[in-house]
């Protein structure tokens, strides 16, 4: 069994294109079927400075483009992402 604090330490990567995503910020579950729907990421601020000049977006994972988590790193397979990390 994997805890949600565990999930937190490990960085996402984007295997399509190799690209840092970044850290876990939170999970969406679906409490009716008792499962996991997606993991959500930090979103990019666009240049804005530590974000206190706007909000940043999140960047929403669907639970099956979630390739492999592994000890150190989870690899998501997210096609055309824009992003900048």
């Amino acid at each position: 069994m994997v805890k949600i604090s565990d999930l937190r330490q490990r960085e996402i990567i984007n295997i399509v294109d190799g690209r840092r995503l970044g850290m876990l910020k939170d999970i969406d579950i679906d409490l009716e079927a008792g499962r996991i729907e997606a993991i959500i990421l930090p979103g990019f601020n666009g240049g804005k400075f530590l974000g206190f000049l706007g909000k940043e977006e999140e960047i929403i994972v669907p639970w099956d483009r979630i390739v492999k988590i592994g000890m150190d790193v989870i690899l998501v397979e997210v096609k055309g992402f824009n992003g900048l990390a």
